[in-house]
């Protein structure tokens, strides 16, 4: 399958490392104009310098887009986008009874309220134009909440919800709406993670095997997904070719989910 984007200019939030930026690469190499963001510039000159050889030049937002006025200097700097993908998102253990009241608002607000606002944004320019693809980074959380992070496996949740209602919002326009379900992912974070999770100095290697092993025992491939396989969904999903995909939510979680339908 030959996926062309060209002359499709693409948001990736979240896309200065882990799987927001391999999704953006996926969608360079498939011709895109590619718009990152992120807070960190140096990460971002970073990102868009390792996009150079994939395609067309990309374009860096410095910007927290949690707040007013990160999400303000986005849109100004991006007005209007084809493909907007919803990537950006924060985890992290804690106690379920630990969790506090500004934690529960601080991942709901970056998870979820991020996307809601971005999308409100965009999706009427790409209904008046008859095109558009808008997509949320889920998780296996969503559907198989760890008891480790609750609130992180909420937002997941919740993002199932908004892809579905917003792809009702734009039934018939040619515009489709869609959440991808990660499963366990190889990024840094998750690395940190599974050294929270899994005791001792061990080599990565036999690090990950025991997490696996321990915490994500009914994943089929036996192995964490790396952030490659989570952006080759992106990019069909993308593309002209998904055109009767919309209002789903798709799998890319090794088999992890232990269920035939999300």
């Amino acid at each position: 399958m030959r996926i062309d984007l060209s002359g499709k200019t693409a948001l990736v939030t979240g896309s200065s490392q882990g799987i927001g930026l391999a999704i953006a690469e996926g969608l360079a190499a498939a011709g895109a104009r590619v718009v990152l963001t992120g807070r960190n510039e140096d990460r971002l000159a970073e990102a868009a310098a390792r996009l150079r050889d994939a395609g067309p030049e990309a374009t860096t937002v410095a910007a927290d887009i949690t707040s007013d006025e990160g999400h303000a200097r986005l849109v100004a700097a991006a007005p209007d986008v084809d493909i907007l993908v919803n990537s950006l998102g924060v985890f992290g253990a804690r106690p379920a009874l630990e969790i506090t009241d500004d934690e529960w608002r601080r991942i709901f607000d970056t998870n979820v309220l991020t996307a809601v606002r971005l999308t409100r944004h965009y999706l009427p320019g790409m209904t008046a134009r008859g095109w558009g693809r808008v997509q949320y980074l889920a998780s296996d959380s969503a559907v198989a909440v760890p008891v480790e992070m609750i609130h992180y496996g909420m937002t997941k949740t919740a993002l199932l919800a908004v892809s579905r209602g917003f792809a009702k919002a734009a039934a018939g326009t040619g515009v489709t709406v869609n959440s991808v379900i990660a499963g366990p992912t190889h990024t840094g974070g998750v690395e940190d993670f599974v050294h929270q999770l899994v005791p001792g100095d061990l080599p990565w290697e036999e690090a990950q095997r025991t997490f696996m092993r321990e915490h994500r025992p009914t994943s089929l491939i036996q192995r964490l997904i790396e952030p490659v396989e989570i952006a080759n969904m992106v990019v069909y999903l993308s593309s002209p070719q998904a055109s009767a995909t919309t209002g789903g939510a798709l799998r890319v979680d090794g088999g992890y989910v232990n269920s035939i339908l999300p």
